[in-house]
């Protein structure tokens, strides 16, 4: 089992756990970039209350310029609608799964955190983990409430205060 802690600059943090049986390329990708260090300092770029959370895509400068991260390679979409089978991980508090577009193999690093059920998502999206503790659901869910606007019509609920990944931690214990 591989355990994950995300660290927020808040001090905030959410503890997963990744299934690799459920879909190995997609725990092997976040682990890779996680371990580079690729996710430091992204923002929560996409916050809807309900829903969930997104990150891995854009990060803050110190000029308060936004960037879009560099782009990594594709992955197979681990979902039923795909042709994956294995994976019945349902989408609901606290499950964290692959962000793709209308390409059904386009997920590349970014993903989210849902904060709440999300039956539409179920084996049309790649899960891979789930939160192992309360606490951590009580972050998505504070995140998922905070303040959003459009400042952009690419981001239509980007949070009005920036909400930053100091870190993600990689161990084979729990955190």
């Amino acid at each position: 089992m591989t355990y994950v802690q995300i660290v927020l600059t808040t001090g905030e943090v959410i503890n997963l756990e990744l299934y690799e049986d459920v879909a190995p390329k997609s725990v092997e990708n976040f682990v890779k970039l996680a371990k580079k260090g690729y996710y430091n300092g992204t923002i929560f770029h996409r916050v809807i209350k309900d829903f969930m959370i997104q990150t891995g895509g854009y990060y803050v400068n110190n000029e308060g310029t936004l960037y879009e991260l560099a782009e990594t390679d594709a992955i197979y979409g681990e979902f039923a609608s795909n042709g994956w089978e294995q994976n019945s991980l349902k989408h609901e508090l606290g499950v964290i799964s692959m962000a793709r577009t209308s390409d059904p193999n386009s997920a590349t690093g970014q993903f989210f955190l849902c904060s709440t059920t999300c039956k539409w998502l179920d084996g049309e999206y790649a899960a891979f983990g789930k939160t192992t503790d309360e606490a951590s659901n009580e972050v998505i869910l504070r995140v998922s409430n905070v303040e959003t606007y459009a400042p952009h019509y690419v981001f239509q609920n980007f949070p009005v205060d920036l909400i930053v990944v100091e870190e993600i931690k990689i161990s084979n214990k729990k955190f």
